[in-house]
């Protein structure tokens, strides 16, 4: 399956990486979190 791109607001990142990373299978591949903590970016990207 080849996707684009999509943006997902959470409210609690560790959950849904649970979901993502461990029950979906998709693989963290970057992490932005901003100077101020105001939000944190997460890229995520299909194991296959």
């Amino acid at each position: 399956m080849r996707y684009l791109h999509t943006m997902v607001r959470v409210t609690d990142i560790d959950q849904s990486l649970d979901f993502y990373c461990n029950k979906l299978g998709m693989l963290e591949i970057r992490r932005h979190e901003n100077e101020a903590g105001r939000y944190t970016l997460v890229f995520l990207a299909s194991s296959e």
